[in-house]
């Protein structure tokens, strides 16, 4: 009689043995396909022998890069469309053949989106898996050999183990130590953030980071109130380092934290690449931020993490496997709501009443750890 421990009640699982190669789909943003990188590392820990590969948007493919488990990380660049017809078709059929060339025999479609079914067709795979959405038709649920039960929804439950669902629906069950979030910024990142630290007199472990903008603005702290926390550390003797994507609109916010202060603060607005951010928050006591990619990245880095959350939710997208402290209005029940902003306003009342020794308690408390 085998060990309950080996004991799989699914008469359809996959056996982990005889996997060679697997293809994981993550058509998403930068943080969801982040919330991924567990599929990969309890792959690799339950078929130690297959190589797996992972297909994403390229510009969010430096979310995956370096992860000791992946083998490849094939992308699809959203620029093709501006090719033209000829030229989005040779992209296309030069990302197929080589998705063929690599003769998968598992694929894992971690979203809804209607290219993972037919990619399950044209690759052959002998298992493949995809949600089971309703209001699908037939092509949709026989392109796959298993289906997921759909999730996506789900408030209470985090999108790490909701991707995780998807390998337990093929029989096999992460283990405890195998769900942490993976980034590696790599040397050349490290090396470069190391300078800019330099430049300013700081070192690791000995700065707090800042990162207020999502590329969702809904989801972000008032200006005044992020430059009274900023202000509040300052005087309390730590030294602060901001960020900022490249784009305009989060500089802008940044400028207009800055102009803010009382005293000058140390910034890396629009400087940095994914890796650099990754490498820069790795090397901060605290991370502070929104509901965004950077937070995700600082959880993946292991730093400890305080979060402010308004109208998405804390207990799908929140800080995910590190010590962290979320912030949320107590005086809003309507929350998470997942609007953008109230009435669709752009501005969002349950994080606008924040105030900003919640906040910095929160910070103090990490730091005390």
């Amino acid at each position: 009689m085998p060990a309950m421990e080996n004991f799989n009640p699914l008469n359809d699982a996959i056996p982990t043995g005889e996997i060679r190669r697997v293809l994981v789909i993550k058509l998403r943003h930068h943080g969801d396909v982040l919330l991924s990188s567990p599929v990969f590392s309890v792959l690799k820990a339950k078929a130690p022998q297959a190589e797996i590969d992972a297909l994403v948007y390229a510009d969010t493919a430096d979310m995956l890069t370096f992860h000791p488990a992946i083998a490849q990380v094939h992308g699809i660049d959203r620029k093709w469309r501006q090719l033209g017809p000829v030229g989005l078709f040779r992209e296309e059929f030069a990302l197929l053949r080589r998705l063929r060339e690599r003769r998968y025999d598992l694929v894992i479609h971690l979203t809804e989106h209607w290219r993972g079914a037919w990619l399950c067709r044209l690759l052959g795979p002998r298992w493949s898996l995809g949600p089971a959405m309703g209001g699908r038709n037939r092509f949709w649920k026989h392109s796959f050999t298993h289906r997921q039960a759909y999730t996506k929804g789900l408030p209470l439950r985090h999108m790490a183990e909701t991707n995780l669902d998807a390998l337990r629906r093929l029989g096999i069950q992460p283990a405890p130590d195998e769900r942490a979030l993976m980034l590696e910024p790599g040397d050349a990142a490290r090396a470069r953030v190391a300078g800019l630290l330099a430049d300013f007199g700081l070192a690791g472990g000995d700065f707090i980071h800042v990162h207020p903008a999502s590329r969702w603005f809904f989801k972000c702290w008032p200006v005044d109130r992020m430059a009274g926390l900023i202000a509040r550390l300052q005087a309390a003797g730590h030294a602060v380092v901001l960020s900022a994507a490249p784009s305009a609109d989060e500089k802008a916010m940044l400028q207009a934290i800055e102009a803010r202060l009382p005293a000058p603060v140390f910034s890396l607005s629009g400087q940095l690449s994914l890796k650099e951010l990754a490498a820069l928050t790795a090397s901060a006591r605290v991370f502070v931020g929104v509901d965004s990619a950077p937070m995700h990245i600082a959880a993946a880095v292991g730093t400890p993490v305080v979060a402010l959350f308004g109208p998405s939710g804390d207990r799908q997208w929140g800080p995910w496997g590190v010590p962290s402290r979320v912030v949320v209005s107590g005086r809003h029940p309507c929350r998470p709501c997942g609007t953008d902003g109230c009435g669709g306003g752009k501005v969002s009342d349950c994080l606008s009443v924040i105030e900003v020794e919640e906040v910095f308690a929160a910070v103090n408390e990490l730091l005390d750890r």
